[in-house]
């Protein structure tokens, strides 16, 4: 079963069940995912859910740190949930070793050695490690090392 059945599959299942949470999230990533087919004229595949589902998980990641200045507990709960549901579409995070790894790997077959280079690092490392961990930092850990 692929991601987009999985994802329709749970749907009708927290429909059943009568889980809302899960319920609207789901429903907000299915909305989120037809606005980017329509508006981008991209076609419904993985991939495309994958980077749908990592948008939505940083923008309710922006809001708790909002939430979080505002003293909001209950929004912070609320938003934390929805995160907690859309982590388990996302593939297995990569651990800094491997991060690491994968970036040295980059630097050297690039032949990099200042920052100017990062274009051609991030085009060699962006199809392994996209959705799999946070490209800012990955951006941030390949300037500390051709500092």
């Amino acid at each position: 079963m692929n991601l987009l059945e999985k994802l329709k599959s749970d749907l009708i299942t927290a429909m059943k069940e009568k889980d809302k949470d899960k319920l609207n999230t789901l429903r907000a990533v299915k909305g989120a995912m037809q606005l980017e087919i329509i508006n981008n004229k991209k076609e419904e595949n993985d991939e495309l859910l994958l980077d749908v589902i990592n948008k939505q998980i940083k923008m309710r990641n922006d809001s708790i740190v909002e939430f979080k200045k505002a003293n909001r507990n209950d929004l912070i709960e609320s938003y934390q949930k929805e995160i907690d549901i859309l982590s388990e579409y996302m593939p297995k995070q990569l651990t800094d070793e491997e991060i690491n790894k994968i970036i040295d790997d980059a630097i050297e077959e690039t032949g990099a050695e200042t920052v100017k280079d990062l274009g051609n690092i991030m085009r060699l490392i962006t199809p392994k490690l996209k959705n799999r961990c946070d490209m800012k930092s990955v951006t941030n850990k390949i300037r500390e090392k051709l500092i």
